[in-house]
């Protein structure tokens, strides 16, 4: 999954950006409302952390015209701590509002189930067959036993777990799992499709020659 931080105070910044990598994020960084407006409208973000408080535009403008576009999941990071501010800020489009100062563990909570809701999907678990995905302990299990995927194997699966039943482009693919500092190779969704279909059975991801992969509600995969 990708996020876009969008932040001006540079130590607060490189922080948040570092803690969602460690959590096996693929994360962008802004640290003013114009980049952030541009970068927001321009990807494909599964959330933006947005602090109100930016220099170019500020954070209201940002989550204005961003909404005039896209339903991105926006998670509001500010020091502005007014019951007024909370309203508008959910009000104006914001699905939700955490103040500074806040503990990581529960930035990283809030940002789950964002995305979670942006998917459709309230539990922390998804089943498909005889496999578990645990989106809060970032763990897949199969049989009961854990499946040892690599955290971007973990992260193409819950991808195309929240999406199941709907095709994924390669193209999706690498919107949502890289970031922009990344120089991926062709190939390298492929090769991540091949080694889970390893761990977690053939069927377990459908192929869509020319188009993308899908998980598919009844299991049925078409191989290349």
């Amino acid at each position: 999954m990708r996020i876009l931080v969008v932040e001006d105070e540079p130590d607060l910044l490189r922080a948040v950006a570092q803690a969602l990598r460690e959590a096996g994020y693929a994360v962008d960084e802004a640290p003013d409302g114009n980049e952030g407006l541009f970068k927001a409208a321009g990807w494909d973000y599964d959330a933006v952390v947005l602090d109100l408080m930016l220099p170019g535009k500020n954070g209201w403008e940002v989550l204005d015209r961003l909404r005039q576009r896209k339903k991105t999941p926006v998670l509001i990071l500010t020091a502005r701590d007014g019951v007024a501010d909370r309203v508008h800020g959910l009000d104006s489009g914001a699905d939700d509002y955490l103040v500074k100062p806040f503990e990581l563990p529960e930035l990283l909570a809030r940002l789950r189930a964002l995305i979670r809701r942006a998917a459709g999907q309230a539990n922390r678990q998804i089943t498909i067959g005889d496999v578990t995905i645990d989106t809060v302990a970032r763990t897949v299990l199969r049989d009961g036993l854990p499946a040892g995927l690599t955290a971007r194997e973990y992260a193409l699966v819950e991808l195309l777990a929240l999406r199941q039943g709907r095709l994924v482009t390669r193209t999706e693919i690498y919107e949502h799992l890289f970031d922009e500092n990344e120089d991926t190779l062709s190939n390298l969704v492929d090769v991540h499709v091949s080694n889970v279909r390893k761990k977690l059975g053939k069927d377990f991801i459908a192929t869509r020659r020319g188009q993308g992969y899908v998980i598919e509600t009844n299991g049925a995969a078409e191989q290349p």
